[in-house]
C-alpha cells in the first residue's frame, strides 16, 4: 500500500508538473491565472495554472489500476523511420563500413588481439588536456580541504558541484588564477558536475553598476568554458521584483531598491547561454512585502508565476534557494512547523513547476563564529532533520552547501549525514 501511494504521489507530481494543455489566451479559461500579471506585461506572456491534484490523480489512478494493468498493456509509440531507396527521399552519407559486426569487435584497426592501435594513446596523437592542468596542480589541489572533500563526496550517492566565489578575485584583477585554480579542483576529481562562480549577485554590494556586473558575468563564464570545458556553470541571486505580482508600487519600490535586479538583465545571461542554473534566494520572501501586505506564500507565488511566464527554465536550470530552516545552534521547528515549512519551501517550488531543484544551507558560521545549524549539533536529531530524512522520493532534486573548511564533526560522516537527505552537495572552495 505504500509503495502505491508513493507510485501514485510521483506519477501524480510528474503530470501536475508537465501542466500540458491549451494556452490560457481567454479569461474564461477557468485555470487562467493572468489576472496576476501586471497590466504592463507583453501580450505573449501568459499565465495558466498546473493541472489540479484532482485531475492529476485521476489520471495516475487510471494507469494504476488492476496492478498497473494499462501501463502493461501500452505499447511504444512506432518509431519514425525514412526508407533511402524510395524517389524523393535523401539520406546523408553515414561513416563506417555499413556493415554490422559483432559485439565487442574492435572498432578501430590495429586493436584486434588485444594491441594497442594507433591514436590510441595520447601522447602518439598529440592530446592536450583542455583544461591546461598539470600534473603537479592536480596534486596540489587534491591536498586542500576541498580537495580532501571531493574525494569524500565520490564516496557517497551525491553529484558534486564546486561553489566558489570569483566576484572578489574579478574586481582584483586576479580572475585568470582564481579559475586556474577552480580548474585543477575540477581536474582533480572526476565526476564534477560545474561550478558555482558567484553568490547574491548583484544583490550585494560588490558591483555598482549594470556594465560592471554585465562584463563580470561575461568574462568570468567565458574563462571558465575555457578551463573546464563541458562543466554547467551556476550563479545565485535573488530578484525581489518577482514577489509583487502586479501590485504596481510595490514593483516600483523593489525597482528602485535594488536597481541591479533587473529580471531582463538576468534572464539576458541566460538567453544567451552564459548561466546553465541559475538559483533564486527565497529568503526575502517572508519580510520585503510586508507594506502591501503581501505575506511569504503570496510571495512565493508570484515569483513562481514570474519564472514560468519568462520560460527561464527553457534556457537554464532554475533552482530555489532557502536559509531560513537553519537557527542558531539548532532548528527549533516542532515536527508539525518543521512540515509546515517544507510544504512551503521546498514543495511549493517544485510542484509550481519554478524550480527544478531546492537548495538548502544546513550550517553556516557568522564572523562572531556564531554556528546556525538544520540538524542538532554533532548531528543530534531533531524535528526539522527528521522530516527532511523523509523526502527520498525528491532528494535527487535536492541540494546543499557544505563548507569543508568548518566541519561539524570530520568530513567523511558530516558527508554521510548530508546524503541522507540530499542528492546534489555544493563544496565551498576557498
Amino acid at each position: 500500500m505504500r509503495l502505491r501511494l508513493r507510485q501514485l504521489f510521483v506519477i501524480g507530481l510528474a503530470l501536475s508538473l508537465l501542466g500540458i494543455g491549451v494556452p490560457a489566451w481567454s479569461e474564461d479559461d477557468p485555470k487562467s491565472c493572468n489576472d496576476l500579471l501586471s497590466a504592463d506585461t507583453p501580450a505573449y506572456v501568459v499565465c495558466r495554472w498546473m493541472a489540479t491534484p484532482e485531475e492529476a490523480a485521476d489520471i495516475a489512478a487510471f494507469w494504476l489500476e488492476n496492478d498497473g494493468q494499462h501501463m502493461g498493456e501500452a505499447e511504444p509509440v512506432d518509431p519514425i523511420t525514412v526508407d533511402c531507396t524510395e524517389e524523393g527521399n535523401e539520406c546523408p552519407e553515414s561513416e563506417g563500413d555499413g556493415e554490422m559486426h559483432d559485439v565487442d569487435s574492435p572498432d578501430v584497426p590495429g586493436a584486434e588481439d588485444g594491441g594497442t592501435p594507433d591514436c590510441q594513446n595520447g601522447d602518439e596523437c598529440g592530446y592536450v588536456d583542455p583544461t591546461g592542468v598539470t600534473a603537479a596542480e592536480k596534486t596540489a589541489a587534491q591536498a586542500t580541504p576541498a580537495g580532501k572533500a571531493a574525494q569524500a563526496v565520490a564516496q557517497t550517492n551525491m553529484r558534486l558541484w564546486i561553489e566558489t566565489e570569483l566576484a572578489d578575485d574579478y574586481k582584483a584583477g586576479k580572475l585568470a588564477e582564481a579559475v586556474k585554480k577552480v580548474a585543477a579542483l575540477v581536474a582533480a576529481q572526476p565526476g564534477v558536475v560545474g561550478i558555482r562562480f558567484t553568490s547574491q549577485l548583484g544583490f550585494n554590494q560588490t558591483f555598482t553598476t549594470a556594465d560592471e556586473l554585465d562584463k563580470f558575468v561575461a568574462e568570468t563564464t567565458a574563462a571558465l568554458r575555457t578551463a573546464v570545458p563541458g562543466k554547467k556553470l551556476a550563479a545565485h541571486t535573488v530578484v525581489p521584483v518577482f514577489g509583487c505580482g502586479a501590485n504596481d508600487a510595490c514593483k516600483a519600490e523593489m525597482t528602485k531598491k535594488y536597481p541591479l535586479l533587473d529580471p531582463e538583465r538576468i534572464g539576458a545571461w541566460l538567453f544567451k547561454g552564459l548561466i546553465d542554473q541559475l538559483a533564486l534566494d527565497n529568503g526575502h520572501l517572508a519580510n520585503e512585502y510586508a507594506t502591501w501586505k503581501i505575506d511569504a506564500a503570496e510571495a512565493q507565488r508570484n515569483q513562481s508565476i514570474q519564472v514560468r511566464a519568462r520560460a527561464w527554465d527553457a534556457y537554464a536550470q532554475i533552482a530555489a534557494e532557502d536559509a531560513t530552516f537553519a537557527a542558531s545552534g539548532t532548528s527549533q521547528l516542532t515536527e508539525e512547523q518543521a512540515t509546515k515549512a517544507i510544504t512551503e519551501r521546498v514543495a511549493s517550488p517544485l510542484q509550481d513547476d519554478a524550480a527544478e531543484t531546492v537548495t538548502l544551507w544546513t550550517r553556516w558560521q557568522n564572523d562572531q563564529g556564531q554556528v546556525s545549524r538544520v540538524y542538532g549539533e554533532k548531528w543530534a536529531a531533531n524535528a526539522t532533520w527528521d522530516q527532511l530524512k523523509k523526502l527520498d522520493s525528491v532528494r535527487a532534486r535536492l541540494a546543499t552547501i557544505y563548507d569543508p573548511a568548518n566541519p561539524e564533526v570530520d568530513v567523511a560522516t558530516d558527508l554521510k549525514n548530508l546524503s541522507e537527505v540530499f542528492g546534489q552537495v555544493y563544496l565551498h572552495a576557498a
